[in-house]
């Protein structure tokens, strides 16, 4: 079996995760082996622990982009929800994996300001978050994603989601 990674961008607090853990369960009731990696925790997890400059973040994204493809190559269909706010780290990722889909979670930023529960844009605009994607720094959405969801939960593109992922497994 050939694994794939999925990788999920957007803005933050734009649905990422929630999408992701809605494909998974699609994908695993079709009998498949699937994960979610998601950035948050994968940062919390790795060890030195990474901030926010654009150093950290490179480094973040790269040790991400290798462990999503490291558990591709092992069988495994790998959704990444990660805001991944340049081009280049998603780019990254699908030179690696043996199979590749991006995802663009479509949200505006004041939706997802407004459901912002870890609040990171009050923060930054308060002036205590530096360089949040789409508030402090740029957030390169994909010129062509192979899949977009509307904001927050999209059965749709969970379905489109979970169909790519039975087929790339053939």
């Amino acid at each position: 079996m050939t694994g794939a990674v999925v990788w999920i961008t957007g803005r933050p607090a734009s649905g990422k995760s929630t999408l992701a853990a809605a494909a998974c369960v699609l994908i695993r009731e079709h009998g498949l082996c699937a994960c979610v990696l998601d950035g948050d925790d994968v940062r919390g997890a790795v060890l030195p622990p990474r901030g926010y400059s654009d150093a950290d973040r490179d480094a973040h994204y790269a040790t991400l982009s290798r462990l999503a493809a490291l558990l591709a190559e092992q069988g495994l269909i790998v959704l990444v929800p990660a805001t991944a706010n340049r081009r280049a780290y998603r780019q990254d990722c699908r030179d690696r994996a043996p199979r590749f889909l991006e995802v663009l979670v479509d949200a505006t930023a004041e939706e997802c300001a407004a459901r912002d529960v870890k609040g990171l844009y009050a923060r930054a605009r308060a002036g205590q978050v530096a360089r949040l994607p789409g508030v402090g720094a740029d957030y390169e959405a994909p010129d062509k994603p192979d899949v977009l969801a509307s904001g927050g939960w999209d059965g749709v593109a969970a379905g489109a989601i979970a169909r790519w992922a039975v087929h790339a497994a053939e």
